[in-house]
């Protein structure tokens, strides 16, 4: 006898040729999470663990009819959005977004790739400013995509509660701001809303982990799809990505390792 469908999620991102981040990190995550996965690809990278030697952005006209497709069958319970690459897919993006009215959207601003290539055009840090941010319900940078948006240096803890605040002005209605890029001894992840500041602190890991903010942001969509509350969905996918960091491995010639799903 078929079993009753899982919430759906579907994720708007990149794919990535070795497995570890994009649209495969998040499928993978979706399924860990107890969530059908739908995937819109924005644009194909060819990376490894090494690095990405190339990114072609897939052409508008074939991203809008991915969508036309999921959106016409399934009842999607949340969108993630990743790396998108270009000003012109951003502003699309930001078109449905707002033509579909998902239940919920998390934007995470992807802009460099763990081994420091440039995933997101400069122009579309101002197309993500404008249009897709204030449609966020999450958003979640890391701090070098924070100090993007905002265009300031973070260095200081007392730095990362004015960021938050900037970044909610920015129309976002809830930010998680990661913490794994600062120098504190923890890892202090920062949720703002309208209620304040939720520190979630847990240990660093002597590992570079790569795919961490897309299986992080996917996690959450997970979780919002499943129904739980925004605070309640961010609490269980930090602790999920964290289960994942301590059970990762190298799978290729590369230093960074893949998070265990």
């Amino acid at each position: 006898m078929p079993h009753a469908s899982p919430p759906i999620a579907l994720t708007i991102a990149g794919s990535d040729s070795g497995g570890g981040a994009g649209i495969q990190a998040d499928l993978k995550t979706f399924h860990a999470r107890g969530v059908h996965g739908l995937s819109v690809i924005a644009a194909i990278t060819s990376q490894n663990t090494r690095g990405v030697t190339a990114v072609h952005t897939v052409p508008t006209k074939h991203i809008r009819s991915q969508l036309d497709a999921v959106f016409d069958d399934f009842p999607i319970g949340a969108v993630k959005t990743g790396m998108l690459g270009s000003a012109v897919v951003t502003k699309l993006v930001a078109k449905e977004m707002r033509a579909r009215k998902p239940a919920w959207l998390v934007v995470d601003p992807v802009m460099i790739s763990t081994s420091g290539s440039r995933l997101l055009d400069e122009d579309a840090v101002q197309a993500m400013v404008d249009e897709l941010i204030p449609l966020a319900d999450i958003l979640t940078p890391n701090l070098p995509e924070a100090e993007a948006l905002l265009g300031r240096k973070l260095r200081k803890a007392q730095d990362f509660d004015s960021a938050g605040e900037a970044l909610l002005a920015l129309g976002a209605r809830a930010v998680l701001l990661k913490g794994g890029h600062s120098d504190e001894r923890e890892v202090v992840d920062r949720f703002y809303d309208e209620r304040g500041v939720m520190e979630l602190r847990h240990r660093r890991l002597p590992i570079e982990g790569h795919g961490t903010g897309c299986t992080l942001a996917s996690a959450i969509a997970a979780e919002l799809a499943k129904g739980q509350a925004p605070r309640s969905a961010v609490r269980r996918a930090v602790a999920y990505v964290q289960r994942a960091l301590e059970r990762s491995y190298r799978p290729g010639g590369g230093p960074v390792h893949v998070l265990g799903h």
